[in-house]
């Protein structure tokens, strides 16, 4: 099945879910990330919203809020709704991940490091702590640093290669004979699988 229809899928599930109950805030969080996932950032908007609006201190539909918002750019939109859920719950990791992303994005490195060290220390296996710390350092054109913690989120699972193959934040070590290893790494580990 593709990834297409699966979220397609999903969010007839959920609608269904929703039209049964429409105070379920879970079900629309849940469809809004197939909404997400699909690229339809007005309608997960909207349905986080409701969301929200239904649960207050439902912290993981600010995180999700805050995602969407960092997609299309609304960086301040997005560091709010991550501060609402470090508020709701100093431990959620994935919320200093997030936020620290969407500092680097900013260009306030600064920032963006504290929070993503936080992250890991609240939790020093995050994967995608690590990784957000390895494209840190790549925005910080330090390729060294970067290749040890993309190699460290690699060790620990972290296996999203069109991503790592792709994202922009990873443009500044492309050259970078380390970078390059772990590519090659990668297409002889997905060869052997």
């Amino acid at each position: 099945m593709s990834k297409k229809l699966k979220h397609e899928l999903a969010i007839e599930r959920y609608t269904k879910v929703i039209e049964s109950n429409p105070q379920n805030y879970r079900a629309y969080n849940n469809r809004a990330i197939s909404h997400l996932k699909k690229g339809r950032y007005d309608y997960a908007i909207a349905d986080f919203n409701k969301a929200i609006e239904l649960n207050p201190k439902f912290e993981a539909a600010y995180i999700n809020r805050g995602n969407a918002y960092q997609e299309i750019g609304y960086y301040d939109l997005s560091i709010d709704d991550f501060n609402k859920a470090i508020e709701l719950n100093l431990q959620n990791g994935m919320a200093y991940n997030n936020r620290g992303f969407t500092y680097m994005l900013m260009g306030k490195y600064k920032e963006a490091e504290r929070d993503i060290r936080k992250s890991l220390e609240l939790n020093p296996d995050n994967i995608y702590a690590l990784n957000s710390m390895a494209e840190l350092n790549a925005a910080k054109n330090n390729p060294e640093e970067a290749c040890k913690w993309l190699k460290k989120a690699i060790e620990n699972g972290y296996n999203n290669w069109g991503y790592i193959k792709t994202s922009r934040t990873y443009d500044n070590i492309r050259d970078a004979t380390c970078y390059k290893e772990i590519i090659m790494e990668a297409v002889v580990r997905v060869r052997k699988t």
